[in-house]
């Protein structure tokens, strides 16, 4: 078949080439398939406007093409079993999106429109917190892919795998389009390549086949990251020439890493020894069985848990949960247990820049410490997502959480009669403790119960008040608001997902709702208390909450300013001495107001709002909720005072 003849044979992909398409696109009229004879009764018809031909579907193509790359691309991605796939429309991978829809008959996965790459990407970083798997993302490849990046680097710190997908047009003379130029690039990888942790171009539909099996594997396994596969737009769209050749790989199944068997069995041995350890969990609990395994330790052990909170990694109504008073229990410590700490260095010091930088220890001199995680398998040069170094006397380089069977299996062996009894007595002082400790924050948490603007622990009160009889999950914190970590009760892993990971500005709202998509199929009532500056810059994702039915509960905590850079900004002013009575600008989002309930009715999601007096919230959560259980999205816009 010529190259002529080639561009011709579309079929049902009639829509993506030839000269009819191209000329519609450009505003030029539409060749018609069959001369029309004139008339000279029939009136003539007004020319129509270009709009008009824009959107008038091509004449009957002479040659029909009834199959392409693209379809055996979506065979492929669907061994891995792929409910969804993100995307925000793009003509670099014009093929796999028709295929997708076509081909596959929009099932399996099937498509969700965002209005920003950011949003694609953000809520399959939800998605995967969830469900414990990636979601693909179709980006394009230059202008989309930067779009996402931002998306992708809180994915790659937070260990998050993104299955990410980059329309390319790699050669130049079928360029046809003015933009199709600008839309493509030779290496379109190199934009994010220091923070995904594998990219390929495949140049055949085989290599597609083989490096998209790659790819799930290398994005699955600890640490897990983002992963790229930059396809050419001309593999998707053009004939199979071999069908009978291709061949899809099987994904074999990876066994995590684990721990050398003699490191196990010495940190057992300093555990059981010690009087004082503590355990700090991080990025630990992968699935439900991190959590479960280690509360099995813990209260093998009777010693105070840590939870940094960027995974549900320990039930925070424990009496052995002692996240609330961190700071004390690591001063006190003789034995430091880290598991996937991304910040070992974070742990052991405090930290002040209200004035000046400086940091201090606060542990106590000859504390032993012991680091069980993935993050020296893997690690880059530019980005400084790996902190500061942190000398430890012991270094596992495994996988914490398929780690904790076999020591707690060492541990068992090594308690005797004597250190029971030792351990027992610690549990009852540190479940005395962490009692006082939680009926403290309730007191806390009636200050200012009435006043306006609403305080945020009257806001948490209430809105947990109103779902603790669900299945709950809360999706987002995008502000980090410690007050349901210390009043709601956080005891399976689906009831909390942790942060983004690089602290980057407007992934909260999308990363719920990727995770409410998530919890959807399991009924689970998805809820997040979102920030207004967050909100701002992903607004979009409301319209796709609607789009796609995805029922969750938006809680805005409308404090209408970016108040972490207003308090770094007016901490320099004092550190200057020029007073803060400027500090408001270029941090705040005033002058006019934003209502954010109105913004959220554009786009089709319930909401009301903005509540500024305290006793119409409860009200307001109670109608939002009832709508969110049955199936829709809702936003309750709240204004609420500075975290």
């Amino acid at each position: 078949m010529s190259k002529i003849d080639r561009e011709k044979a579309i079929g049902r992909r009639r829509f993506l080439k030839g000269a009819t398409a191209a000329g519609a696109v450009l505003g030029a009229p539409a060749a018609s398939a069959e001369p029309v004879p004139a008339s000279s009764t029939a009136p003539s018809s007004p020319p129509l406007p270009d709009i008009a031909r824009e959107t008038m579907p091509p004449p009957a193509d002479p040659v029909q093409q009834t199959s392409s790359g693209a379809d055996f691309m979506l065979d492929v991605l669907k061994t891995f079993d792929f409910d969804y796939v993100t995307e925000t429309p793009a003509s670099t991978f014009r093929g796999l999106h028709e295929a997708i829809i076509n081909y596959g008959e929009n099932k399996k996965p099937e498509m969700l429109s965002c209005c920003h790459e950011e949003i694609a990407v953000a809520m399959a970083h939800g998605y995967a917190k969830i469900e414990g798997r990636p979601l693909p993302v179709l980006v394009q490849s230059t202008v989309g892919l930067q779009h996402a990046s931002m998306a992708l680097y809180n994915a790659y710190c937070d260990q998050v795998p993104i299955y990410m997908i980059a329309g390319n047009t790699v050669d130049v003379t079928v360029r046809g389009l003015s933009f199709e130029s600008p839309h493509s690039a030779i290496d379109p990888a190199v934009v994010v390549r220091d923070f995904v942790k594998w990219d390929d171009q495949p140049a055949s539909l085989q290599h597609f086949a083989e490096s998209a099996v790659r790819a799930y594997k290398v994005a699955t396994t600890p640490p897990m990251a983002p992963v790229l596969l930059s396809v050419d737009s001309e593999l998707q769209e053009n004939p199979i020439p071999n069908p009978a050749a291709l061949h899809i790989p099987k994904l074999s199944h990876v066994t995590f890493p684990q721990g050398d068997s003699a490191a196990i069995a010495e940190t057992a041995q300093v555990l059981v020894k010690a009087e004082n350890p503590v355990i700090v969990a991080d990025r630990l609990a992968r699935t439900p069985a991190g959590m479960a395994r280690l509360v099995e330790l813990a209260e093998l052990l009777q010693c105070p848990v840590v939870d940094t909170g960027a995974r549900s990694n320990f039930p925070n109504r424990h009496p052995l949960c002692h996240s609330g008073r961190s700071g004390a229990v690591i001063a006190q410590a003789d034995v430091i247990l880290g598991l996937e700490l991304s910040d070992f260095w974070g742990t052991m010091h405090a930290f002040g820049d209200r004035i000046v930088r400086r940091a201090r220890p606060i542990t106590k001199p000859g504390v032993r410490t012991i680091g069980i995680g993935v993050r020296d398998l893997f690690i880059k040069a530019n980005y400084q997502e790996f902190m500061r170094y942190q000398e430890v006397d012991l270094s596992i380089a495994a996988d914490a959480e398929e780690c904790l069977p076999s020591l707690i299996e060492q541990v068992k062996r090594l308690i005797d009669t004597d250190r029971k009894a030792a351990f027992e007595a610690r549990g009852k002082r540190l479940a005395a403790i962490h009692n006082a400790m939680v009926e403290g924050w309730k007191a806390d948490a009636t200050i200012g119960w009435d006043t306006s603007p609403i305080t945020l622990g009257r806001l948490c009160a209430e809105l947990y008040d109103q779902i603790k009889n669900d299945d709950w999950s809360m999706v987002g914190n995008g502000i980090r608001v410690t007050w349901p970590r210390r009043l709601w009760n956080f005891d399976k892993h689906y009831r909390w997902i942790g942060s983004s990971g690089g602290a980057g500005v407007g992934y909260n709202a999308p990363a719920s709702l990727g995770a409410a998509l998530a919890n959807r199929k399991y009924g689970r009532l998805s809820v997040a208390i979102q920030g207004d500056g967050d909100l701002m810059m992903a607004p979009g994702t409301l319209w796709t909450a609607a789009h796609h039915q995805i029922p969750i509960l938006y809680v805005m905590h409308n404090n209408r300013a970016w108040h972490q850079e207003l308090m770094y900004v007016q901490a320099m002013a004092n550190r200057h001495g020029r007073g803060i009575q400027n500090t408001h600008i270029g941090t705040t989002i005033t002058d006019p107001n934003i209502d954010y309930a109105m913004i959220a009715k554009a786009m089709g999601v319930y909401a009301e709002g903005p509540i500024t007096n305290p006793k119409d919230l409860a009200p307001a959560l109670k109608r939002a909720l009832a709508v969110v259980r049955k199936g829709q999205p809702a936003l309750v816009d709240a204004v609420v005072e500075p975290r």
